[in-house]
């Protein structure tokens, strides 16, 4: 049975549309997560042996992009909770899953990951953001992890620190274990519900039934359990974008002028949904560098589709508020999340000289 065309997920998908989190850091999406938890989302990353479906990175794609379709800041805060799920799923230390694994599957555990300071945040610097020292009894991070999605809300974050010989480790620790200081949120172009800010770390005991990973060089290389990597992001661009057209064909009905618009848009939509897949199953004809190249092409059609909804929506559409001229601040989002630099530097291209061409 497809599990995405099944009446109960349908029913998910209705209610995200209906209760989309207002755009603003003192709100959080708890009635979305807790729908999706109903639904059985929250399955999809677990093992099978600890009672989850472990869907297929595919499936698990194709569900990130109906999921983002009616809901992106929920759907992002999704992703942050399965980034920490696979992390706990391939680790060896078993009593760390038993601990961790039930709560996620059920919901009633949230866990978040702060990881970005050992791929990308301060990777230039020569002092790393979080330094980590080995003591008899396990480890000590000291330093600030720059972004962490719900940490407020989270029970664990999954994070890590380098040691002195740049040696890498990744741990699961209780949010409010002594030395762990949530920062306020950051207040965000968009995406506020998702409540993403800094922590800092203060001198916190990390013993070793609470290391996930490591201490090994590029720690981040390591246990990711078939997770879809960058391919998650591009999913939900191109999720983003179908719930914007979705709009703009309900606009035709009233203007029909719009539809010349709209046809090229979906069309592309289609494309890259179809690409996706082949992406995840290694059928793509452009090998490992379609994840670049659907990345590319996704950050690029969600700008533009949104751009193209809030022209169309004129003067309306630019009221603070109205659901265009948030999908613009949204699709923003996708220039800035784990975006690769050869990725960025296309879509600058784009931006500065796409205008060039046509004479």
């Amino acid at each position: 049975m497809n599990l995405f065309a099944s009446d109960n997920f349908a029913l998910l998908l209705t209610k995200l549309q209906q209760q989309v989190c207002d755009d603003r850091t003192d709100v959080w999406p708890a009635e979305q997560l807790k729908a999706m938890a109903d639904a059985g989302v929250m399955s999809w990353d677990v093992p099978v042996e600890w009672g989850g479906l472990d869907l297929k990175p595919v499936d698990q794609l194709e569900g990130l992009r109906l999921l983002s379709s009616a809901c992106l800041v929920s759907t992002f805060v999704l992703t942050q909770r399965s980034a920490a799920a696979r992390r706990i799923a391939t680790t060896d230390n078993e009593a760390a899953k038993l601990q961790l694994l039930p709560g996620l599957l059920s919901g009633q555990v949230f866990a978040t990951v702060g990881i970005s300071h050992l791929t990308t945040s301060g990777q230039h610097l020569k002092t790393p953001l979080v330094q980590a020292t080995e003591t008899d009894d396990g480890y000590v991070l000291d330093g600030l992890v720059p972004w962490a999605t719900g940490a407020a809300q989270a029970d664990f974050l999954i994070t890590g620190g380098t040691l002195a010989d740049g040696r890498q480790l990744l741990a699961a620790i209780p949010t409010d274990a002594a030395g762990v200081q949530v920062q306020p949120p950051v207040e965000l172009m968009a995406l506020n519900a998702s409540q993403t800010g800094a922590v800092k770390l203060n001198s916190v005991v990390v013993d070793h039934a609470q290391l996930l990973h490591g201490p090994m060089e590029q720690v981040m290389q390591h246990g990711t359990g078939g997770g879809a990597g960058s391919l998650g992001t591009s999913a939900l661009a191109i999720g983003a974008t179908a719930g914007t057209l979705q709009c703009m064909t309900e606009e035709t009905q009233r203007r029909p002028d719009l539809r010349e618009f709209v046809a090229p848009l979906q069309a592309e939509c289609d494309q890259l949904t179809t690409d996706l897949r082949l992406a995840a199953t290694g059928e793509h004809p452009a090998g490992a560098a379609a994840v670049e190249q659907l990345r590319r092409q996704a950050n690029s059609l969600v700008l533009r589709s949104a751009q193209s909804w809030l022209a169309a929506t004129k003067g309306a559409g630019y009221v603070a508020g109205h659901p265009a001229e948030r999908a613009v601040r949204e699709s923003m989002f996708f220039l800035v999340w784990s975006c690769p630099q050869p990725v960025l530097a296309a879509n600058l291209r784009e931006l500065a000289c796409s205008g060039l061409t046509t004479s």
